[in-house]
């Protein structure tokens, strides 16, 4: 495929830098630079650390149950919760 490509001053210093380093055609060059970043572009991102959270003691239910949330709220707040 035949293409125009216009490239940011930076990127063309470093094509530059890389196919005199390999003495190797602009093409060439161009070409293995591309298919390295495509690759690394579509690639799935690394799974990331699973987030653990830290059991903390709470202590004793200070209720019988929380079954019943009016018992709940009358023992929490008093009668006056109605």
């Amino acid at each position: 495929m035949r293409t125009t490509l216009s490239l940011d001053d930076d990127v063309a210093v470093l094509v530059e830098r890389a196919r005199k380093m390999r003495k190797a055609p602009l093409r060439q060059v161009v070409n293995e630079a591309l298919r390295l970043g495509l690759r690394e572009l579509v690639a799935p991102p690394p799974p990331g650390k699973p987030f653990k959270t830290k059991s903390v003691s709470l202590g004793q239910c200070l209720t019988g149950s929380i079954d019943d949330v009016s018992e709940t709220l009358a023992l929490a707040e008093g009668e006056s919760f109605r």
